[in-house]
């Protein structure tokens, strides 16, 4: 395919998108979750009583039962089909990394002939789609099909289209977990009783402890006509080819810069339809790869987070189609260039309004501070292996140590002011030393510019887990991912922590000592204990490499390996005592993160032998052979020493692309034969070993081959388009 069609391809795609969204005049707070059964929806649609119920279900986690699931999906049904809707489904996570729906319409028979609009208790609250198909790590045959799904009332219900979208939980027949909702459930939770029985120490009125999470999305556009041409695009979700740009992210100027006008006609339409789904959309900017960007949300408690940011990333790629372009959520769909990430950032706070991360005013507020953030290390420290299984992928391990992405070690940057606090309480009984400045004011003597209060904790882009002034960012969860999966073992990880915290603390106040010198005694040993976790240098390095290897952090960098983590007997007792995971419910998910691994890097090699064979040699025997003409013409025009220096280059150029032919033919044949290996072998473990291993390798030492006949062949012969045009949204 030439270029000439390559543009006209995306011209088409222009010609079909709306170049621009209807100017609206609403302030966002006016249509702010239009399409959500709110509480102030449901005061309105449902009997005061019924409403009452809903909120304690809701707030306190009481049972519901079938009386007022009836009255509320009575209330849901007349609110739903005044907005036009005429279906509902439940709306679930399953272990596939999107989300599942099966929709059914308000229709029934009405006993005359005819129909009626139906909507019951028994619908909204438990439904039963197949299980069989559903990934299930050997929990269900293929020939036991049942599952559930259940409502989750803390998650309110929306409508998209013509149906009303209920989030649920799915399980098993038989009661395990198919999905990630279940567990995160669990592990907000787990941690809501163990950080509530702490923070009690310090503010004897709490009651309950809320773990919020507030994700920033990384994303890529590229118009929707050069994403049609590239087949490694639309099977993968990367460029599993293609040569660097002379131009990409060197000049820094993408980062913040003025985003363009067709970006913002898409930014503003996700951003209106995300905010009548109640998504709390703040924050949109250029990220620093070319066609990359940033969105983010105020910050939400974690389980409606989750939900938030599964219905977001669906939207996304609906909404960009609108608008000519093609959503890319692969963390590393460029070669070269920045990946993204989803960076969660994570903090606890008490139903008192309290910020349990946050800097307070008294020692108490600031042992409290200290208490809470030792104990996050300690999760930190026992469980790095697994918060690493947990953002691991086949996709996600392209970003990793690349460019602005953190390394495939766990460790925690505190800031100095911290750091140093930390040292002293390790080093010294001085109890005078928890006292912590706020924000710090900061004078620039430039006219007309105010003073900045800055944060007492700088960045640092190669921590995987930062603190950053109130909470923690877990900066190496993937853009593609549901972060469940990682705040799942964050909010174990805590529980445990915590929960061993109180009870040697408890100990010690039962024999008689002081309770604010028993926090601090405490506290003091975890630090001693956690200490190999905090690290406030470069990630990048070799010499890190080596000393987390000598700290005992975990060093593994094949992912098949790393997700050895999810089985390993620590994990399992934290799971089971958190009363999160059972084993069954563990070796599951190891099995099915094992199997999508294997999946997606046999999808990419499939793909990439393909395009090799059936678009790369053919155009490249093309040009060779144009080239030979060329030789040939030369020798029979002119004289031959006259002719051999004129076909000098074109001979090299010959050599060049039959050496690079061979080699790809060679390796491909090489690839296809690893392939074949590794799907012989049947235990899930070793066959992902196998592609890791063996099939991997050869992609990126192809791919090389690939990427220089790129830079030898004609332009108007290449068949796909390249990074030039890929990455610059014209």
């Amino acid at each position: 395919m030439s270029s000439t069609l390559r543009f006209h391809v995306v011209g088409e795609a222009f010609e079909k998108r709306p170049v621009e969204v209807a100017a609206c005049t609403e302030r966002p707070s006016e249509y702010f979750a239009k399409y959500v059964f709110t509480r102030q929806k449901m005061a309105q649609y449902l009997p005061a009583e019924v409403y009452e119920k809903m909120c304690e279900v809701i707030d306190n986690g009481i049972t519901l039962d079938l009386a007022t699931a009836n009255a509320v999906a009575e209330g849901m049904k007349r609110w739903a089909m005044e907005l036009g809707v005429t279906h509902c489904t439940h709306w679930f996570q399953p272990l596939t990394e999107g989300t599942a729906e099966k929709h059914d319409g308000f229709v029934e028979h009405n006993g005359k002939g005819g129909m009626v609009e139906e909507f019951t208790g028994k619908e909204l609250v438990q439904q039963e789609p197949d299980a069989s198909s559903f990934p299930s790590g050997g929990i269900r045959s293929t020939f036991e099909a049942r599952g559930y799904s259940a409502w989750d009332p803390a998650s309110p219900v929306f409508v998209i289209g013509d149906t009303l979208m209920i989030p649920t939980v799915f399980i098993s027949y038989t009661g395990e977990a198919l999905d990630y909702k279940a567990p995160l459930k669990k592990s907000l939770h787990a941690v809501d009783l163990a950080a509530t029985a702490v923070a009690q120490y310090f503010y004897p009125d709490v009651t309950k402890v809320v773990s919020n999470l507030g994700w920033e999305q990384e994303y890529f556009l590229v118009d929707e006509g050069l994403y049609a041409a590239r087949p490694d695009l639309v099977m993968t979700g990367r460029t599993l080819m293609g040569h660097d740009s002379a131009k990409n992210q060197q000049m820094d100027d993408h980062y913040f810069g003025s985003i363009p006008e067709r970006v913002a006609s898409f930014m503003k339409d996700l951003e209106r339809q995300a905010l009548e789904l109640g998504i709390p959309c703040k924050t949109r900017h250029n990220e620093v790869a070319p066609n990359q960007f940033e969105l983010a949300p105020i910050y939400e408690e974690t389980n409606l987070a989750v939900d938030h940011n599964m219905l977001l990333m669906s939207l996304m790629h609906r909404v960009a189609r609108h608008h000519g372009f093609r959503c890319l959520l692969h963390e590393k769909p460029f070669a070269g260039i920045n990946g993204s990430g989803k960076h969660c950032n994570w903090s606890l706070a008490t139903n008192t309004g309290i910020q349990l991360h946050a800097p307070g005013r008294t020692p108490m507020d600031n042992l409290r501070l200290i208490t809470f953030i030792v104990e996050t290390l300690m999760a930190v420290h026992k469980h790095n292996a697994l918060l690493k299984a947990s953002i691991i992928s086949a996709t996600n391990a392209h970003r990793l140590g690349a460019h602005e992405a953190p390394p495939a070690i766990i460790s925690s940057f505190l800031g100095k002011q911290l750091s140093d606090l930390l040292s002293k309480l390790e080093e010294t009984d001085d109890d005078d030393l928890l006292r912590l400045a706020g924000k710090q004011a900061v004078h620039l003597d430039i006219p007309q510019i105010p003073e900045l209060l800055l944060d007492n904790t700088d960045r640092n882009r190669t921590s995987p887990f930062a603190f950053t002034g109130n909470r923690f960012e877990f900066r190496a969860v993937g853009s593609q991912a549901n972060c469940a999966a990682a705040m799942i073992v964050l909010n174990t990880a805590v529980a445990e922590a915590l929960t061993h915290f109180k009870q040697r603390t408890d100990r010690l106040i039962a024999d008689g000592m002081d309770r604010f010198k028993a926090i601090l005694k405490t506290v003091r040993e975890d630090i001693r204990t956690c200490h190999p976790i905090h690290f406030e240098g470069n990630g990048y390095s070799e010499a890190w490499r080596e000393e987390a290897r000598a700290r005992g952090l975990d060093v593994e960098q094949s992912a098949p390996l790393i997700l050895d983590a999810y089985v390993r007997p620590q994990t399992i007792e934290m799971f089971q005592q958190m009363h999160v995971l059972s084993r069954a419910e563990l070796e599951a998910r190891l099995e099915i993160k094992l199997e999508t691994y294997t999946k997606k890097i046999q999808i990419e090699a499939r793909i990439f032998g393909d395009l090799c064979m059936n678009h790369i040699i053919p155009v490249a025997t093309r040009y060779q052979s144009q080239l030979l003409e060329n030789i040939q013409r030369l020798r029979d025009a002119f004289p031959p020493e006259e002719a051999n220096a004129m076909n000098a280059d074109n001979l090299n150029l010959v050599r060049e692309i039959s050496q690079h032919s061979g080699f790809i033919t060679a390796h491909v044949q090489q690839l296809i034969d690893a392939r074949r290996v590794a799907n012989r072998i049947e235990e899930q473990r070793e066959r992902a070993i196998a592609y890791h291993d063996t099939v991997a390798p050869l992609l990126e030492s192809i791919r090389y081959h690939v990427d220089k006949l790129e830079l030898i062949i004609d332009d108007e012969l290449w068949p796909l388009p390249k990074y030039r045009e890929l990455l610059f949204i014209r």
